[in-house]
Parts: C-alpha cells; structure tokens; sequence
C-alpha cells in the first residue's frame, strides 16, 4: 500500500546525515532539530503554533484536554473513521455523539452536525478523511453560532488547501480552534516511527497544551496542571525536517496516480472514483473506491494473487465497533456509513507509483470486475 523503502532511497543522504547529526550531538529529546522543524511546519502552515507530540492520537487528546472540558460534555465527530477519534473522547470522560458522513465525500456532514447539537455539546472533530478537507467554512459558522470549540482531525489530509467563499484559503488543520495531526510512516509526511503535532493560532491555547504535552509542567519540576508525557523525539523530527522539504512533490505524486486511477475507471458502470468537493483540494492519504455488487473478500484475494495490496477503509463504523457499542444507536441509523463500509475498497497509494504499476493495479481490478 505504501513503498516506504523507494521513498528513503530518493532522500537516503539527507536523511542518514541528519540522523547521524542527531545521534553525534546525543540531543534525543527536545533537541535543536525538534525546535527547527517546528518552525518550518509553522511557514509551511502558515499557523502561529505548532506544538510537535507523541503520536496523533495525543494530539487529540491534549486538544481536548487544553478545552477543559468536563466528563459529560458531548463533543460531535463522524462515525465513519480511525477509532482514534472517538478514543480520546472516551478517554476523557466525555460523551460521544456520533454522525453520518457525505455520501460523496465521505467526510463529516453538515445537517447531521446541525441535528445532533444539544446543550451539552461543547466540541466538534471533524475529520479530513483520505485527504480532503471538510467543508470548515459551514463548521466553523455553527461553531461561532452554538459557541462550540473545533479540534480538526487533520491526520490523513495535511497540505490540504481550503478555499472559503471570499476566496481566502488555509492549510487543513489551521481553520478551526485546534488541528491534529499525525506523523506515523504511512501518512503523506511521515517520519521513521511514531509522531504528531497540534496546531493552533491561538497564543493561550497553545501555551496551555505545550505545558500538558510536558507533563502539565513550565518550569522543570513545578507542575501547573494533569499532563501527559507526549514528545516528538530529535531522530523523528530530522527525518520529518527533510520530508517537509518535499510535501508538496509527494502530493503532486499522489494527485498524479489519483488521476490515472480516475481516467481507468471512468467509464465503468459499477465503480465510484472519488469526487473532490468544490472547496478543497485532495491530497490523497487513500484511494478509495466504492464498488456495489461485489464480493469484497474474493477481490481481495483476487488482487493480492496477483501482487497487489489492497485495504478496507473501514470495515466497521465506530457505532458498531464492540467497545462502542451505545444505546443511543443502532443498525440503520448511519445509512452512508453503514453502506460505505460495506462497499469501499482502497488501492495502493504512495509517492513511488509508476505507470507500469498503475496499469496492473487498474487492469487487475477491471479484470476482476469483467468476470464477476
């Protein structure tokens, strides 16, 4: 699904030189590097504040945290995603109100936000899913309307570019009052192990959370508030410093393959390419596809005999996931989850495909569909 290894080929000096200037100067946590990158994701965002962690579910969590909410308080977010999204609400003693998605887009929709807004509601995640950003220009309005806080799940979708209605545009992750983001190997920056980072334009908020992410401490020992330990450490921030370099080539790389993948299927009856929502543009942390009338399990074998990875993004909405299992809900209550999770597959997706691999990725799919 992603080829990791040519990737390092192409940035192999820079990256070993980096990491050996990290290792030579034994500065491993919250070392010189850690401090540059930041500012260089800061430009590149164009965001006041990035405040690098552990791994992408802490930086939902500290983002929730930093909101001081209190164990009850709703915070709205889509049923259609990674459970790392509904974790940290659990985590924090804090309700869930899960919705359904855009049957287009597959991210968070709007009306069911609107619908599911009570008095306890306090928070919004919406999630940037495969790579497009949410439509945050109607959030951030029902935001401002309901005085709700917006914490962006910007993991699968960072160098998104939102364009609201007055033609201004954003970086996912720096419209709403918080964004997340995820640096684990797979994602389109991805560093050598785990990692993350917060986003924040605002200089309380993000003072706040860089003293939770230390252990709720500013000065060494003096404890202000409950913390985490949440680091992003020196190797990871050198490899991720040469990536940033790159960003935007990966993502031009991947809108490239999005669209040889496009233009195969076409003009097929039973396949549903991806459509972009008018407002943003697609960085493509998946291809996915939904395929109805298909056995997605012979697919699947069919593709992997013929060496191709392939991958369901996600099998189970978080309503019937076992450990989230609520009264509240039951079958048939998220129709364009419960459908998509039924009937999308996705294929391989990285910064390395070539066109020899396209044509057998897409032949093999069509092959497969020709038959059955």
């Amino acid at each position: 699904m992603v080829d990791l290894k040519s990737q390092y080929q192409k940035i192999k000096p820079e990256v070993d030189k980096a990491i050996e200037e990290v290792i030579n100067s034994a500065a491993f946590i919250n070392g010189p590097i850690v401090k540059e990158f930041q500012a260089n994701l800061e430009k590149y965002l164009d965001v006041k504040h990035v405040i690098p962690c552990g791994n992408g579910t802490d930086a939902l969590q500290v983002s929730l945290m930093a909101l001081d909410l209190q164990p009850g308080d709703e915070v709205i977010t889509t049923t259609f995603t990674f459970i790392a999204t509904a974790e940290v609400i659990a985590l924090l003693q804090l309700t869930p109100v899960l919705v359904d998605v855009d049957p287009d887009t597959f991210n968070i929709s709007i009306e069911e936000i609107k619908n599911a807004i009570t008095s306890k509601t306090k928070a919004i995640i919406p999630v940037h899913l495969f790579g497009q950003t949410a439509d945050m220009e109607a959030i951030m309005q029902i935001a401002e309307e309901n005085n709700i806080f917006v914490v962006e799940d910007n993991c699968q979708a960072i160098g998104s570019d939102f364009t609201f209605s007055n033609g201004k545009k954003q970086k996912s992750g720096t419209i709403g009052h918080i964004g997340c983001t995820s640096f684990f190997p797979s994602k389109n920056l991805g560093c050598f192990g785990d990692g993350g980072a917060i986003f924040t334009n605002d200089d309380s908020l993000a003072q706040k959370m860089r003293g939770i992410v230390n252990h709720g401490m500013f000065v060494r020992y003096y404890h202000d508030m409950v913390g985490v330990n949440s680091r992003l450490d020196s190797i990871q921030a050198a490899v991720l410093n040469i990536k940033l370099k790159n960003l935007d080539s990966y993502i031009e790389a991947r809108q490239s393959a999005a669209k040889y993948y496009n233009s195969a299927f076409a003009n097929h009856p039973r396949i549903k390419t991806p459509i972009i929502a008018k407002n943003t543009t697609h960085v493509f942390h998946q291809y996915t596809l939904v395929i109805e009338d298909m056995n997605r399990e012979e697919l699947i074998k069919f593709m992997n005999d013929r060496g191709i990875p392939v991958m369901i993004y996600y099998p189970v909405p978080l309503h019937q996931q076992k450990a989230y299992i609520d009264p509240r809900y039951k079958d048939g209550d998220f129709p364009v989850s419960e459908f998509l999770s039924k009937n999308v597959i996705s294929l391989p997706m990285h910064t390395e495909l070539d066109d020899e691999q396209l044509k057998h990725i897409t032949s093999s799919l069509l092959e497969f569909l020709n038959q059955n």
